[in-house]
Order: C-alpha cells, then sequence, then structure tokens
C-alpha cells in the first residue's frame, strides 16, 4: 500500500489515464450541476468584481448579463471549481515535494507571459469557452462551436510558433554560473506536512459546505479538486497538444485529449438521454473563429494554456503569474468590447447554435464525433511518426538539422 501510495504521488500519471478519467468526470459533473467543466467564465467575472471594486458600474454591460455576476468568486459553483482546481493542484505538487519558486532568468519572459495571457483571455471569452468549455468538455456536448474553436486554435497554435521562435521575442540568452547544490532534507519534510495540512482544510471546508446546506458548492468544490488533482499529475497543457505538433512532432498530449473527448463523449450522450438533459450549446459564429485564433496564439506567447498555467503557477513558476492576471484582464477587455465596441454585432449576431444531437440524433452525432476524433487520432499518429523535428522536416531528414 505504501509503494503504490508511493507511485502515485512521486511519479507523474499517464495523459491517457489523466485525460480518460478526466473525461468521465466532466461528464457526471454536467450531469450533476447542469453546467460544464470551464474556468475563463469565471476569470472575467473577476475581472468584473475588481471593476466593481474601483467603482466601475458595470450592470449594463451586456456580456456580464450573459454570464451572470450572482454573488462572489466564493460563493458560485464557477468560482470553486477553478479554486477548487488550484487548491488540488497544489496539494499533489506539496505531497509529491514539487514545489519551487522559479523566477525566468529574462525579466522579459513576464512581459510576454502577460500579453500571452492577455491575448488568449480575450480569444477565450470570443468564442465563449477556452480550452475546456470550447473544446474539451464542447466536442461531447456535440456542439458544433468546438470544431470550429479546434480548427481555428491549431491555426493560432501554429502562427504562435512562428512568433516565439524569432530572435526579437527569444532576445539575448542569459548565461549563469552553476548554482551550488543545497540540502532539499527541509523541504522534503515540511512540503508533504503542509500539503495534507491542506488537503485536510480543504475537506473540511466541503464537509462544512455540505453540512450547511450547501450541498452543490460543496460537490463542485469536491469535483474541482479532482481536475486539479488530475491536469497536475497528468500535467495536462492544451498548448503543448498542439504546440509540440509544430515544434517536435510529438503528439503524446494531443492524442491523450482525443481519447479524453472520445470517452466523455460517449459518457456525456448517456447522461442527456437518461436524465433528459438539454447539452450545452455555444453560438458559432466569426467570433468562434477569431477567438480560436487569437486563443491558439496568445497560449503559445504565454507557455501554457489555462489548465497548464494553474499547475504551473501552483509548482511555483512565477511567470505564470502574469499569465494569470494576463487572461482576466484580457477576457474583461472582451466583455467590455462585446457591446461597446460593437463586437457582437460584427461577429457575434450572424451566428447560431447548432447541435448535432439535434440535427442527426444520438446515434448520428455520436458516429460523427467518435468518427472525426477518430480521424484526428490517427492523424497525430501519423504525424508522430513522421514529423520528429516539427513542420517542413520528415523522419530521416537530418541534413536539415543543426
Amino acid at each position: 500500500m505504501k509503494h503504490m501510495l508511493g507511485k502515485l504521488l512521486n511519479n507523474y500519471w499517464s495523459p491517457y489515464a489523466a485525460m480518460g478519467i478526466a473525461g468521465v468526470l466532466s461528464a457526471l459533473y454536467f450531469g450533476i450541476t447542469g453546467t460544464v467543466w470551464a474556468v475563463t467564465g469565471e476569470f472575467t467575472r473577476l475581472g468584473g468584481h475588481v471593476l466593481q471594486l474601483f467603482g466601475v458600474d458595470i450592470s449594463n454591460w451586456a456580456y456580464y448579463g450573459l454570464i451572470h455576476m450572482d454573488g462572489t468568486t466564493f460563493s458560485r459553483t464557477d468560482g470553486w471549481i477553478v479554486w477548487g482546481m488550484f487548491i488540488g493542484a497544489l496539494i499533489m505538487i506539496l505531497l509529491s515535494n514539487n514545489f519551487k519558486v522559479r523566477v525566468p532568468k529574462q525579466k522579459r519572459r513576464l512581459l510576454q507571459g502577460l500579453i500571452g495571457g492577455f491575448i488568449a483571455g480575450v480569444g477565450a471569452r470570443l468564442a465563449l469557452g477556452c480550452n475546456l468549455a470550447a473544446l474539451f468538455t464542447g466536442v461531447p456536448q456535440f456542439s458544433f462551436h468546438a470544431w470550429i474553436f479546434m480548427i481555428a486554435t491549431a491555426i493560432g497554435t501554429y502562427a504562435g510558433v512562428k512568433i516565439v521562435n524569432t530572435r526579437w521575442w527569444k532576445g539575448k540568452p542569459v548565461l549563469q554560473k552553476g548554482n551550488m547544490a543545497q540540502s532539499a532534507a527541509k523541504t522534503r519534510k515540511i512540503q508533504p506536512i503542509a500539503g495534507t495540512v491542506i488537503a485536510l482544510l480543504y475537506a473540511g471546508l466541503i464537509v462544512y459546505f455540505f453540512i450547511s446546506g450547501r450541498m452543490m458548492l460543496g460537490v463542485v468544490a469536491l469535483f474541482g479538486a479532482a481536475f486539479g488533482i488530475l491536469i497536475e499529475r497528468g500535467q495536462i497543457c492544451f498548448t503543448s497538444a498542439f504546440r509540440d505538433l509544430w515544434i517536435s512532432g510529438r503528439a503524446t498530449m494531443t492524442k491523450a485529449i482525443t481519447v479524453g473527448m472520445a470517452i466523455s463523449s460517449v459518457a456525456t450522450l448517456l447522461i442527456i438521454l437518461i436524465y433528459g438533459l438539454d447539452p450545452i450549446t455555444k453560438i458559432a459564429a466569426p467570433s468562434t473563429f477569431i477567438g480560436g485564433v487569437l486563443f491558439g496564439i496568445g497560449i503559445v506567447l504565454a507557455g501554457g494554456c489555462e489548465t497548464g498555467m494553474m499547475y504551473r503557477l501552483m509548482e511555483g513558476q512565477v511567470v505564470f503569474l502574469p499569465v494569470f492576471i494576463g487572461n482576466i484582464i484580457g477576457a474583461t477587455a472582451l466583455a467590455y468590447a462585446w457591446d461597446h465596441l460593437g463586437v457582437y454585432n460584427v461577429l457575434v449576431q450572424s451566428g447560431a447554435k447548432i447541435n448535432l444531437l439535434t440535427n442527426m440524433g444520438p446515434v448520428g452525432a455520436l458516429l460523427v464525433t467518435l468518427i472525426l476524433l477518430g480521424i484526428g487520432y490517427a492523424v497525430a499518429v501519423y504525424w508522430q511518426k513522421n514529423y520528429r523535428f516539427g513542420v517542413g522536416f520528415k523522419k530521416g531528414d537530418y541534413n536539415n538539422v543543426g
């Protein structure tokens, strides 16, 4: 038992297992709460609360009417899915002795992270969802907009890779002397203790939610922690799922996320049919494509998507704090531009909600979804087999590598 626990804490989990479990949990989460696993909507609300603190009246902002500003982030289920993810990831990081404050050697990385986070935040909210609501949970909801977002994000990440590979973005490398090895014995004792204490306190909070009658907050706080544990132990980052294809041809994360969406599609359809729920369908419009492209560019510039940012920030990687802040600022800026700058009228109003389940029926929608995901998986396998150094290089082509 101790050996098995040690493996769970000290070894990262297979991304296939992590995404498969996440796929099932996200379907169950939908069945219980009637909403999907998502984070950037809450980032937008956080931005709204900050504006309110400074006396800004957002009551007439159409976007906040769309996503609702009821209560506070600690009284909303959408709030606890976010904070639960942070806490779940932090607990596992501490238990496995993986926390360490890491400050980027090039301070420009902090500004680049802020810029990337801002662009990703704008893109996510323009598309009405990030890598979770507009992709990982959007596809299993059979919402057509998710497929537009997926293609657009792939295009955006390719453009992002081109940008980060330029000399002006990379800057000059910083050379440092080797650091003297320091004893980690003290932190190795403290971190698991801290992780255990935080886990117990968080468990107590969940119990408090249940006994005080706030059952749904308790459920969501529990799911949030589970999602946080999965993304941290599986090192799940949607940025790498796209970016690695263009840089190295590696497709492990791409295949794992595809498998997770396939499992979630089956589980979600069963829940929809058994409980008579309506799938959550988002608008498919020009905003979906443009938002996906911006999101793809932003997550590459930032060095991670929303899920990747969350667990890496909990690992102590300081560069992801401005990424988080940039996400909130970008999402809030889009909320303002939605009606004040005419974004809705130009990019969204012409769209429509299209759901495969409604148009094709349960069997047709599931078959089409699984076939498309299967094609995507096959392409990823082919890509990984034939492209070892990214776009432009095929297996065995070593002459141009240097």
